[in-house]
This record gives structure tokens, C-alpha cells and sequence, in this order.
């Protein structure tokens, strides 16, 4: 699906470099004009909240909670307390009461999916591409690299060619990113709270975002057990993946092929 976005204005385009297998500049690209929109980070953090809550499992408690009893009141006249007791004289049932009801227990009717218009969900995406061409917003994510301009971009031939951790590795290594996936190792921490029992024990932070034309690429198996590392293909590119926790500027290489294949999906036209 193409998505067109219109403008006020006539933007202006970044510039970013094309890298081989060395590490070596081989072409300054024009970068599409979606990198040029501005950074909408309103519109980026009410798409993220959408789609971070499309995925939340609305839960309640049984009905009958704390009500399968036979208490029952004993009226009035024997200077107790008129809540329903079982034979033995234990109350039962009641809010107070220990293994009672719970008084406004969670329901699964409870609204939780925060939903958002398409076209502002595909301008936020938009956007959050922009983001991932600045310097700046890419570095106050807590990004580490050495890379003058960004996002990264790697000829098409590396897809296939790289298809070992090792090689990804020195691939990285001289792209001057391999220091941020270091850092999210570095980073790896038991979560605090509950959620450690509930599958959720560790907190891995976010490091290098792939986007390829195929999840069957070499590449992509060589670097998806990378700490922190995500790959998406232009189809499914979304904000989880350009936006974690609403935030812009996640770190970004795109291969040429991918990055094309975007400035076709996403079309930026002047008013």
C-alpha cells in the first residue's frame, strides 16, 4: 500500500553514505523525501500507545470469585455483626471478609486498545523515519556509534554474502556500531517486580534496527541473536520497531534495495 503524505512546504532531503564490506563510503545518496518530514514526537508517542495496547489482553475476575458460600446472614438479636456467616460462626462472603468478593474486581469489558486514525498512524511512521536521520535524536536514545551521517546505508550484495555472527560482527565493527550492541549487552538486567515470573525476567535494551527486503537473507540470520538487535522488511516496518517505548531515533541500517522500496511506499508531495 502507498501512503501519500502532503506538506505545506518543500522539504529538504538529507544526505547519508552507501558502505561496502570494508566500511568504505562507495556513494552519497540522496535520502527519499519521507526523511525530511519533521519529527512529530506527539503524533510518534499517541502511535506508539496504539499499537503497544493493540497487543494488551483485556482480563477479569470470575463472576463467582469469593461467592461459591453457603454463609448466610443469622439476622438480628444475637449481638453480632449482620454479615453472612458460615455454621461456625466465621463471616464470609463480605469485602472484609477473608476469602470474600473482591469489591470492584477488573473486568474484561475495560477499554484498552488506544486506536488512531490510519493516515495519523502512517504520518507517525513517516515521521519516525525522519527521526532516525538525526544525529541528535538518534544519540538522546542512548544510541553509541561513530557514524557521521545517518541512517546507515550497505549495498545490496551483503545480504547475501554475510551469513555468519562473525562476519556481521567485523561488518559492524567497521561501521562504527558494533559499540551500541555492546553497550545493550552491557545493559541486560533482571527486571524489577512481578513480571520476572511471568516470563518476562530480563530487560534487554534496544540496540541496532535491520530493515532488509527478506527475512530469509543471510544477513538477517547472522544478526538476529545480536543483543538488542531488530529486523523489519518495508512491508512491516512499523513504530515498535522505529519508536520503542515512543521514543524517535532508534539507531537504523537499511540496505539500498529496502531503503527504495520505502521511498516507494511512503510518497511526500508539496500542496
Amino acid at each position: 500500500m502507498v501512503w501519500s503524505i502532503l506538506v505545506p512546504y518543500k522539504l529538504e532531503t538529507p544526505s547519508t553514505y552507501m558502505y561496502d564490506a570494508n566500511g568504505n563510503a562507495v556513494e552519497e545518496l540522496n535520502l527519499p523525501p519521507v526523511f525530511g518530514l519533521p519529527v512529530r514526537k506527539d503524533l510518534i508517542r499517541r502511535a506508539f500507545f496504539s499499537a503497544f495496547t493493540a497487543m494488551l489482553q483485556p482480563k477479569g475476575r470470575d463472576p463467582l470469585a469469593g461467592k461459591r458460600t453457603t454463609a448466610r446472614s443469622w439476622g438480628v438479636g444475637r449481638g453480632l455483626a449482620r454479615v453472612p456467616r458460615l455454621p461456625n460462626g466465621r463471616a464470609a462472603f463480605v469485602v472484609f471478609a477473608r476469602g470474600g468478593h473482591a469489591a470492584f474486581p477488573p473486568t474484561p469489558y475495560e477499554r484498552l486498545h488506544e486506536r488512531i486514525n490510519k493516515k495519523e498512524k502512517a504520518y507517525a511512521v513517516a515521521s519516525a523515519l525522519a527521526a532516525t536521520s538525526k544525529v541528535e535524536l538518534v544519540r538522546a536514545r542512548g544510541h553509541v556509534f561513530s557514524a557521521e551521517k545517518l541512517p546507515i546505508i550497505i549495498v545490496d550484495e551483503l545480504e547475501d554474502k554475510i551469513s555468519k555472527a562473525k562476519e556481521a560482527k567485523e561488518l559492524l565493527a567497521k561501521l562504527g556500531v558494533w559499540e551500541d550492541i555492546v553497550r545493550s549487552y552491557e545493559r541486560i538486567r533482571i527486571r524489577s517486580g512481578k513480571g520476572k515470573m511471568r516470563g518476562r525476567r530480563y530487560v534487554e535494551p534496544r540496540s541496532v534496527l535491520f530493515v532488509l527486503t527478506s527475512y530469509d537473507k543471510p544477513l538477517a540470520k547472522a544478526v538476529r541473536n545480536f543483543p538488542g538487535v531488530d529486523i523489519a522488511t518495508p512491508a512491516n516496518l512499523g513504530i515498535l520497531h522505529l519508536a520503542p517505548g515512543g521514543v524517535p531515533g532508534r539507531l537504523t541500517i537499511f540496505s539500498k534495495s529496502a531503503l527504495e522500496r520505502i521511498a516507494s511506499k511512503y510518497e511526500v508531495n508539496t500542496i
